[in-house]
């Protein structure tokens, strides 16, 4: 899974994509799971490092990242 390479992510969770003028807006989590997957980390690696970090349980946490990524290729983020 990768974002496109010109996908813009602001510090502020404020991401644009160029290629269709779309732009949304990140929670924090969002924008550490963006910059995650940009990093080259896979869904089992981004779950295990939030676990480790967040007081979640690992079925809440599949289901967002999962829900996440869905609304990413919803929204022409991902490559194909």
């Amino acid at each position: 899974m990768l974002i496109k390479g010109n996908i813009a992510l602001s510090e502020n969770g404020f991401v644009f994509n160029p290629s269709t003028g779309d732009s949304f807006t990140l929670n924090n989590i969002g924008k550490e799971v963006l910059m995650l997957i940009k990093e080259g980390k896979n869904i089992s690696q981004i779950t295990d490092l939030l676990l480790g970090k967040y007081d979640v349980d690992k079925i809440s946490l599949e289901r967002y990242l999962s829900d996440f990524v869905n609304d990413l290729s919803v929204n022409n983020l991902l490559e194909e």
